[in-house]
């Protein structure tokens, strides 16, 4: 018997980073193919055109992509917001593809108030002015999340649970939380001074839903997390915000086997529309 998928208004995801080792596609694949969105926001670093590479592009990120697609075919208004990450799609902001729209930022009225996405990378001063040390650490962060498996698998075969390393050491660095605690203040205040009643972002990993208040008034501070660390998503119905966080154990082992990467029934198809999409990349 077929499973009803889940209903939702709107959907947010952000930071998948495909094409990299820490992407938990398989995850992503399984929430996506259980609900059904009347809007789709994918608020940037969704492909990460900075680690792009022939040599990593397995199967199960290709089905996220047909997925997406498919979802737009159908019945899901879809907004590819574009981040740092995939900065490149940047150029073609404005573009409309039936129900799929790549825009740079966005505004939606809900019910009385009006809500702004945006990726947020626009408040990162490395990005700004060190984009060279920025993608370095990014490389950085794909590799501790590569020995971040490695440990998971040692641990998983001694009966012990998931262990995030960067997770750790972002939640136990000062920097790192003043980092986060600055750029939701930064948020928050433009939010404000724009007259918006509540800011979705992404971009810093960091899954979020609360009222900050400042000086100039208050705004409902949105951030929807990642699908290398954090499994999350921002849901919106019935005028409430939540917050999806996926287990791993909601992976069923048949689902497992279904978008194994080893599994290429599709591969010529998927080989084709990744050369394709390696050349508007390269342009």
């Amino acid at each position: 018997m077929k499973q009803q998928k889940r209903r939702v208004e709107i959907v947010v995801l952000s930071d998948i980073h495909l094409g990299t080792r820490g992407c938990r596609a398989k995850e992503l694949l399984h929430y996506l193919k259980n609900v059904q969105p009347e809007t789709l926001i994918l608020n940037g670093d969704i492909i990460d055109v900075w680690q792009f590479s022939k040599r990593y592009w397995p199967n199960s990120h290709m089905k996220v992509v047909k997925q997406i697609l498919s979802m737009a075919s159908k019945k899901t208004k879809v907004y590819y917001i574009t981040g740092n990450h995939d900065e490149v799609l940047r150029k073609f902001s404005g573009m409309r593809m039936g129900s799929l729209f790549i825009v740079n930022d966005l505004v939606l009225e809900l019910g009385e108030d009006k809500v702004w996405f945006f990726h947020g990378d626009v408040f990162d001063v490395i990005m700004q002015h060190s984009k060279w040390l920025a993608k370095a650490g990014a490389i950085g962060y794909d590799s501790l999340i590569a020995i971040n498996t490695t440990v998971n698998a040692v641990s998983r075969f001694f009966g012990r649970g998931q262990v995030s390393l960067s997770k750790k050491i972002k939640e136990n660095v000062k920097t790192a939380v003043k980092y986060i605690h600055n750029f939701e203040e930064t948020a928050a205040d433009l939010a404000i001074r724009k007259g918006y009643q509540a800011i979705a972002c992404g971009h810093i990993h960091h899954p979020e839903i609360r009222t900050i208040e400042r000086p100039g008034g208050s705004v409902n501070y949105l951030n929807s997390g990642d699908w290398i660390e954090n499994l999350t998503a921002l849901e919106y119905s019935d005028g409430i915000w939540s917050m999806y966080t996926h287990r791993v154990e909601n992976l069923q082992p048949h689902h497992q086997q279904n978008v194994d990467d080893e599994v290429y029934a599709e591969d010529m198809k998927n080989k084709q529309l990744f050369q394709i999409m390696l050349k508007e990349f390269q342009s």
